[in-house]
């Protein structure tokens, strides 16, 4: 071993390039039926539509069939994969307050041939108004989503729902729309702060609207192994939720942050950072493990 292979810098690109000949060596098994996961987190700014869109576009270049559905009225999610979301686009406002079928409003996200997304638009932030009035108010996701999955000719392997950063009507739709809940979790001060309010929210959910529905994944985001305190909290969500949280950490990064002012996941943006590998990572422990039983 020379000098110049001991130093951090060396060391950093050899395990950059372990984890890609170890990513590419495996080839990620497909579900036998579409597992369709909310992400969500009612505190803002943990990463939920950096994990929604990368995972997605993670495992559609994987190979599977994926859509994204943009609940957020921000957009974000639509923005970061390249899908058209200005106001007059049809989008997953139509399918929840006009009844529009999904199959309408569906585009495909110039990313990836298998990855898709129902986008979301400005219209969307007064739809939590409108549904109130509206029979089975909670449940117009799922049966639209149903509806549209019955009818796709090739079968989607994945559906990730980008929620926005509240528990309103459109969360709740989110919820009863999904079987599996993924939330992500700054490995920051306060990180577990209103997740007992959620999970609690959730088991609401689950006994009253959705017994189906499991939180069976947590990633831990914007991780810096520089800090105590990060890894401190890594320890401390792994205590309490042994069998969900991921092994994959993801890093704090300067790529993935830059990803989505180019209309693109970091995925494509710079497949062979840091940050691309973590994600993809992550998304072959989601495939690996596959759909709790």
């Amino acid at each position: 071993m020379t000098a110049d292979e001991t130093t951090p810098l060396a060391r950093e690109l050899a395990d950059l390039t372990r984890r890609r000949q170890a990513l590419a060596a495996q080839e990620l098994p497909l579900p036998g039926s579409t597992r369709v996961f909310t992400v969500a987190n009612q505190k803002g700014g943990v990463g939920k539509t950096t994990t929604t869109v990368n995972l997605a576009a993670a495992l559609a270049r994987a190979g599977a069939k994926v859509l994204v559905i943009d609940l957020d009225p921000q957009g974000n999610a639509s923005t970061a994969i390249g899908v058209e979301h200005r106001a007059d686009t049809a989008s997953v406002y139509d399918v929840i307050i006009n009844d529009e079928p999904m199959a309408a409003v569906v585009q495909a996200s110039p990313e990836f041939g298998t990855l898709y997304c129902v986008p979301a638009t400005i219209h969307l932030a007064g739809a939590e108004i409108e549904l109130v009035s509206l029979v089975a108010r909670e449940q117009r996701l799922r049966t639209a989503l149903e509806t549209f999955l019955e009818g796709s000719p090739e079968p989607y392997h994945y559906v990730f729902i980008d929620c926005p950063p509240s528990l309103g009507l459109l969360t709740i739709n989110a919820f009863v729309a999904a079987t599996e809940v993924l939330i992500p979790i700054q490995c920051e001060y306060y990180a577990l702060e209103g997740l007992s309010q959620l999970l609690s929210n959730i088991q609401l959910i689950e006994r009253h609207l959705n017994p189906e529905l499991t939180v069976s994944t947590i990633l831990m985001t914007m991780y810096d192994s520089r800090t105590n305190l990060a890894n401190q909290v890594v320890q401390d969500v792994r205590e309490h939720f042994p069998e969900q949280v991921l092994d994959t950490l993801i890093p704090r990064s300067v790529r993935i942050s830059e990803a989505p002012s180019y209309g693109q996941s970091v995925i494509s943006y710079d497949t062979n950072s840091s940050g691309s590998l973590s994600y993809r990572e992550a998304a072959a422990e989601i495939a690996h493990r596959g759909a709790p039983r």
